[in-house]
């Protein structure tokens, strides 16, 4: 599978999750384990017709978008702003849903704070909003040999809204097991592998042992032994690391991975977004079921949008 494919089907695997979580968000797990989400609705929860994504996607798409001109922090910082205030890389052109952290920091920016210093950096501001939105940065730090330079910019990154530990080493977690996968690394290989290169990488670095701690259900045991119940999916960015590999990890394709994501309940867009970004970008476009993503709104301009992504990358 070449790049363009797992490019195509990594940004579409968000977006198609996205779209399938929006209509059942804050559904319970008992809810949805009597009324399963099988396939691509609309309306509902947040009365949009079916093929729309929240900010999970639009994020993404900003942060795809900035990243084709080149690395700069303000540039995308900027570009989240535009998507705040005017509706930019949104399904519909306008902003449905938003989190509070990602609120109050892109409000300082608007202000005029730097995006190196605008995110939050306390414990309560560990939501899932810099990790929802990360994928991109597999493709964009693919021929990046340095881990620490990785780090750095992953780092960066999630904290122009989301600054704490907590949710960097999540996106840092996703980003590297991203990176195995896009290497064509078998997945449970690829979870094994990234396993011991945090671990390794952690024990170089003067991290809080106590904030490592928290991830050990991912990289000390093994997050597939887990059963349902024992996986949460609000909007935790803890919670979301563990249910997207889960949910990766104990299915065999795209359809059934996103569909567990969203039938977990609760934030059902973010955890099918995070997880169907590592399916797509594992099983390839082709896997992403047609009537799924060509219901997506703004098909043709994603299209074109990766397009221009790969051009900036290869």
């Amino acid at each position: 599978m070449n790049l363009l494919e797992r490019l195509q089907g990594g940004i579409f695997g968000v977006a198609t999750g996205d779209a399938l979580g929006v209509p059942v968000e804050f559904s319970s797990r008992s809810y949805l384990t009597q009324n399963p989400v099988k396939d691509m609705m609309g309306y509902m929860c947040w009365n949009q017709p079916p093929g729309t994504w929240s900010d999970d996607s639009s994020l993404t798409l900003c942060l795809t978008e900035s990243l084709s001109n080149g690395y700069d922090l303000e540039d995308i910082g900027k570009t989240f702003v535009k998507w705040y205030q005017e509706g930019y890389w949104g399904a519909h052109h306008k902003v449905f849903d938003i989190g509070g952290t990602t609120r109050h920091t892109l409000d300082r920016i608007v202000k005029g704070e730097s995006a190196y210093f605008s995110g939050n950096i306390f414990e309560e501001d560990n939501g899932n909003g810099s990790l929802m939105r990360t994928l991109p940065l597999v493709y964009f730090l693919k021929n990046v040999d340095n881990i620490e330079d990785r780090y750095k910019i992953i780092k960066d990154i999630s904290a122009i809204t989301h600054g704490h530990f907590r949710s960097i080493f999540a996106c840092f977690v996703y980003v590297e097991f991203g990176l195995l996968l896009l290497n064509g690394t078998e997945k449970f290989q690829a979870y094994k592998e990234v396993k011991a290169i945090i671990n390794s990488f952690s024990k170089t670095h003067e991290f809080n042992t106590e904030e490592v701690d928290l991830f050990k259900r991912v990289l000390q045991n093994d997050i597939i032994e887990y059963r349902n119940e024992e996986i949460n999916a609000g909007g935790y960015v803890l919670h979301s690391i563990e249910a997207s590999l889960w949910c990766f990890l104990t299915t065999e394709t795209y359809e059934a991975c996103v569909l567990k994501a969203v039938n977990l309940g609760e934030d059902t867009d973010t955890t099918a977004a995070i997880a169907g970004g590592l399916a797509g970008l594992h099983y390839g476009f082709d896997a992403i079921p047609e009537t799924w993503k060509f219901q997506l709104a703004r098909y043709e301009d994603i299209y074109n949008l990766i397009d221009r992504f790969h051009e900036s990358i290869i």
